[in-house]
């Protein structure tokens, strides 16, 4: 106790007490079966072995694009060819698979452009084996976790076996997706939080620090790939208040010293994953300096530093001018381009005229003429014709130079929100009615004064409506090819939805300006990025004939996901958990809150228990209790999310049941084998019950392996098929 008090009184944590001399066991005592600690490093690289071995199998099949290979394989070459793209995760999964295909020899030129493209003379194996390698890594980090909070070397071997010999995990560690990558960073931050947890009676050594900045930087990690990240983030988060709060009130603590340990948890924890999260971005936006297919997800001034951007280097006039041809751009985050093509709005959607839509990406149907509202501009174009300039508070219309049909709007309701108008294209050859006519409008200024491409923040309203040109930032279905709304708003509420700027400026007329002056800071950058990231990520739909799920789908295993084939000629690999392990997790979950209401109760009446199975108690409600509630917080939140999901979101959540479901289960046959008499019944039933486990596990890993390792040959309701008589859900497609 004495050493308990001393540790209290150095800011330890006082959760767990340091073990004392071991009293003489009792005939009712749980047995011992774990060797001594001279055997778990070999018990580890047991299963660090099959770990690696069971990835690493038949790494190299299929050897064609599986399932998203198609998107992170081809973010991997934009990163070697440093080509700037967008997607809705942040960078550092990307940029860590563009590292390892570059580093392994491959250059970047596959395209990726479809699921079942044959890598043929590439090298893909680069970017596949360091995807494994991550994943690989998962059962260590899972084996040492539930070790630390158990100090149970078989609840450990079965965490570790579940993880090894689950169909799902294997298929997910084997190909060039971001997953892996996430849950090594997931794991590594939870193992560094245990092990910190543990050096709790001895702040600030070496240890101490060391667990303490490697959370952090796992932290950094998890989010850098994925922001369901912050999910682990939290789980840290509260527990570094439990900390703390347990600290303060430990009344041998001095305030000073509390704050050394307030102060350490700041910058381990807040400051350190912030200066590395930032520092990804850094490295992203400096090795991606090239112009891409990302560019019009992006502001102009964003856009004007990416070499080979027509704004590059450029020099264009810097007013606008009667006759000019722009392009505008709406300065919602992604709020696209103001974009014209000939298919009209079908039946049912207001009138069938041309369509207007917001078109997130470079395109000729983005080009606008602007021309006087009462007359033409074929005159302007004439070399030694006066410039007139386009002023605000100016009537003007604007022709979309493809079609020569004007920006049009009337009274019909827009096709997806509700009270605000219909914009259309109408009109021939540029002649159309009243409703083409546009009050030019610049934020801040006065009437008279003259509006600057790029830098002026204009409003469009309607002369016979008085609505207000705006994206609404909602997709259109198919008919309007998936892109963005384009309303007339009559609410006269100023949002970046309802401004637009002009950025492409042609007047050969105009003397040019250099566009050195828009260049944005890097804060201005990364604020852009996020919210670009987020509105992408809220706007995901489900491509065509792709299979989505629910999250109630997950846990039961409802239903897995095509990575590669669909007939019997195909090489098939279908990512599915195998079904043992999975249906154990869920029931283990339930069979834990009977154990620990149990156990609670028990405690709470002061039921006589032995050291022993004191102890035990501890284990399952403080251990499982942590890994309980790492499980909810990376399962619940799918439950309140917008957004298309998949069945691979759930395998962090997994992670955490396969983990409690080690823990749970060693202390059920713990507890049961600690009511039998004698020692040997006890330590029988206790390794019978074990070895059981293990035994089906493998033995469910050898039916259903092939989903992982590939199958070829007749589906499984076929008899002849591998798989023949394992379909034993109807929603399996295997």
């Amino acid at each position: 106790m004495r050493r308990a008090r001393r540790a209290e009184a150095r800011g330890g944590c006082p959760r767990m007490p340091p073990r004392q001399r071991e009293p003489r066991r009792g005939p009712g005592a749980p047995p011992r079966p774990a060797p001594p600690a001279a055997t778990r490093p070999a018990a580890l690289a047991l299963v660090t072995l099959l770990s690696f071995a069971s990835r690493f199998h038949r790494l190299r099949e299929p050897p064609h694009v599986c399932w998203d290979e198609t998107h992170f394989g081809k973010m991997g070459s934009y990163y070697i060819n440093r080509t700037f793209f967008f997607d809705v995760h942040p960078p550092l999964g990307k940029m860590l698979i563009g590292l390892a295909g570059y580093l392994s020899g491959y250059d970047g030129t596959f395209p990726f452009q479809k699921p079942g493209d044959r890598y043929e003379q590439h090298n893909y194996i680069g970017m596949r084996g360091f995807c494994a390698f991550l994943g690989s890594c998962l059962v260590p980090f899972a084996y040492l976790t539930v070790l630390e909070l158990s100090k149970s070397l078989p609840a450990a071997l079965l965490t570790a076996f579940i993880l090894i010999f689950d169909t799902g995990c294997i298929t997910l560690s084997q190909y060039i997706l971001l997953d892996p990558i996430l849950m090594f960073f997931l794991m590594g931050a939870v193992l560094s939080m245990v092990k910190c947890n543990s050096c709790a009676d001895r702040p600030f050594s070496a240890s101490w620090w060391f667990w303490l900045s490697l959370t952090g930087v796992s932290l950094a990690g998890a989010m850098g790939v994925k922001f369901v990240g912050l999910f682990v983030v939290l789980l840290v988060g509260l527990n570094t208040i439990y900390d703390l709060w347990d600290l303060l009130g430990n009344l041998s603590l001095s305030l000073v010293m509390f704050g050394k340990h307030l102060l350490a948890r700041v910058l381990c924890l807040i400051v350190l994953p912030l200066a590395l999260y930032m520092a990804m971005f850094a490295v992203h936006f400096a090795v991606l300096n090239r112009s891409g297919p990302g560019d019009g997800f992006f502001s102009s001034a964003f856009q004007s530093q990416l070499i080979g951007n027509n704004l590059h280097n450029v020099s264009i006039p810097e007013h606008l001018a009667y006759g000019s041809v722009v392009t505008m751009k709406n300065l919602r985050m992604a709020g696209g381009y103001l974009h014209s093509h000939w298919h009209l709005y079908p039946e049912g959607v207001g009138a069938r005229q041309q369509q207007v839509t917001a078109y997130l990406h470079k395109d000729l149907n983005n080009l606008w003429i602007i021309k006087k509202h009462d007359s033409d501009t074929a005159g302007l174009s004439d070399p030694s014709s006066p410039v007139e300039f386009v002023r605000h508070g100016d009537i003007i219309r604007l022709e979309h130079k493809e079609t020569s049909r004007n920006l049009h709007s009337h009274q019909h309701e827009a096709p997806l929100t509700r009270k605000h108008f219909q914009v259309t294209g109408y009109g021939i050859n540029g002649t159309g009615d009243s409703n083409d006519f546009w009050r030019i409008e610049v934020v801040g200024r006065r009437t008279g004064q003259l509006i600057k491409v790029l830098r002026s923040q204009v409003r469009l309203t309607h002369v016979a409506t008085g609505c207000i040109l705006g994206s609404s930032g909602k997709t259109l279905p198919k008919w309007g090819w998936e892109q963005v709304e384009v309303t007339c708003t009559p609410y006269l509420k100023e949002t970046p939805n309802s401004l637009w700027n002009f950025e492409d400026h042609i007047n050969p007329k105009l003397p040019n300006i250099s566009l050195d002056v828009l260049k944005p800071s890097f804060a201005e950058i990364l604020l852009e990025s996020h919210m670009v990231m987020i509105r992408g990520n809220s706007g995901l739909k489900p491509k065509d004939n792709e299979v989505t799920s629910k999250p109630w789908h997950w846990p039961i295993n409802y239903q897995g996901l095509r990575f590669s084939g669909v007939n019997e000629t195909d090489y098939r690999v279908y990512l599915l958990g195998n079904p043992v392990i999975w249906w154990l997790n869920l029931v283990t979950i339930g069979l834990y809150l009977l154990i620990t209401v149990a156990t609670a109760v028990a405690l709470k009446r002061g039921v006589q228990l032995t050291s022993e199975l004191k102890e035990l108690s501890r284990v399952v409600l403080r251990a499982g209790g942590q890994i309980t509630l790492g499980w909810l917080l990376h399962y619940l939140p799918f439950f309140m999310m917008g957004r298309v999901l998949y069945f691979h979101h759930y395998f962090p959540a997994m992670l955490f049941s396969s983990m409690l479901t080690g823990i749970t289960w060693d202390a059920l046959l713990k507890f049961c084998a600690g009511f039998l008499s004698p020692s040997t019944t006890a330590r029988k039933v206790y390794g019978g019950g074990f070895l059981a486990l293990v035994l089906l596990i493998l033995y469910s890993f050898y039916l259903f392996h092939p989903l992982s390792y590939g199958m070829i040959g007749p589906m499984a309701s076929h008899p002849s098929s591998p798989m023949a008589g394992l379909r034993w859900m109807d929603s399996w497609e295997f």
